[in-house]
């Protein structure tokens, strides 16, 4: 029995290190919230430690994870081996080395996916403060309107061009340039966050309708996309720990909070829309579009809960006033609601 047990769990252990996990979207968010030091980010053994982890909370609940082996934090874990005899200079801080080409003393750690994580956090850091800072360039109400405008919608770009690289590096790239794999792609990718908000920057970014308060949805994610990576990777600054520490942590735990107020405005936006319809400046197309988006976050689990809130409270408030005052639009209403909830 004893002997089955360890076969099993060492069929498990190479099932949990065959896992993809670079194309499991979970596997990015959750790696993103594990808080270790900075040096041990990059130690497969650390990696290999926490994919198992993963696995045996979202794919088999019976794996047995290994024990992490923690190192001298003066320098970087690195992987254990049968060899007893290593060399001197091997053994005297060198870098990890990777299969097939040798350690050299003084060159920096050759290319491994762990670096390229690293490598797209950064991105997606850069591009994201880069949002922050031009919203609220936008928003200021002192600044020339000419410039405004222009950040306006540079700021919509940018979050395009980051959910852009967001749903390639997560999901990749179609794997058949047909119809039929297009849409198996878009399947994949429909309810993603990212997708969502893609077509949320280009419904505002190609309309001539200027709409600051659509800044907001796009300012809070980049906001707490900010905050997370610098608390993970600056809190031993001691700038950061002077005047970045405080209002990083509040952003971070008043993240709910944020999100639903990206939700009221979100759903706001669709009634300025329609109000719009009125003015010169109307667009028909974009108001049906951007409907069609706020249906599509009603249903995508990333942001159903929200959205769901909002809309139970304006039909609390807008269901007993038809009833009273208007009881004539209690039938378009309900096929409205048919329409919505389809």
């Amino acid at each position: 029995m004893g002997e089955e047990r360890e076969d099993t769990q060492r069929l498990k252990k190479i099932a949990a290190a065959a896992y993809d996990y670079e194309n499991d979207p979970r596997w990015a968010d959750y790696w993103a919230n594990v808080l270790i030091p900075p040096h041990m980010s990059s130690s497969p053994d650390v990696i290999s430690h926490f994919k198992q982890k993963f696995y045996k909370r979202y794919i088999d609940p019976e794996l047995l994870v290994d024990t992490m082996s923690v190192s001298s934090p003066s320098k970087p874990m690195r992987p254990s081996s049968s060899s007893s005899s290593r060399s001197t200079s091997d053994s005297a801080g060198s870098t990890p080395r990777t299969s097939g080409a040798p350690a050299a003393s003084g060159t920096s750690p050759a290319s491994s996916p762990t670096n390229l994580r690293w490598d797209r956090q950064t991105i997606q850091f850069s591009v994201n403060a880069w949002v922050f800072l031009v919203a609220v360039l936008a928003i200021l109400p002192l600044v020339p309107r000419h410039l405004s405008n222009r950040a306006y919608r540079l700021s919509f770009m940018g979050t395009a061009c980051s959910s852009l690289y967001s749903l390639y590096t997560l999901y990749g790239k179609p794997r058949e340039w047909n119809l039929q794999g297009l849409q198996v792609y878009f399947r994949s990718i429909v309810m993603a966050k990212d997708f969502i908000y893609l077509i949320y920057c280009v419904t505002f970014v190609t309309s001539h309708l200027s709409l600051k308060f659509a800044l907001i949805p796009i300012l809070c994610p980049a906001l707490v996309h900010v905050a997370k990576f610098l608390r993970r990777n600056f809190r031993q600054s001691s700038l950061y720990r002077k005047y970045l520490e405080e209002p990083c942590v509040w952003v971070e735990s008043n993240t709910t909070t944020l999100n639903i107020l990206s939700s009221h405005v979100e759903i706001g936006n669709g009634f300025l829309l329609i109000i719009s319809l009125l003015s010169w400046q109307r667009n028909l197309i974009q108001t049906f579009v951007y409907w069609q988006l706020l249906k599509l976050m009603y249903h995508a689990p990333v942001t159903s809960n929200y959205h769901l809130s909002v809309w139970t409270k304006i039909g609390r408030t807008v269901h007993p006033f038809i009833q009273r005052w208007a009881p004539f639009l209690e039938t378009p209403f309900s096929a409205v609601q048919r329409w919505w909830l389809r």
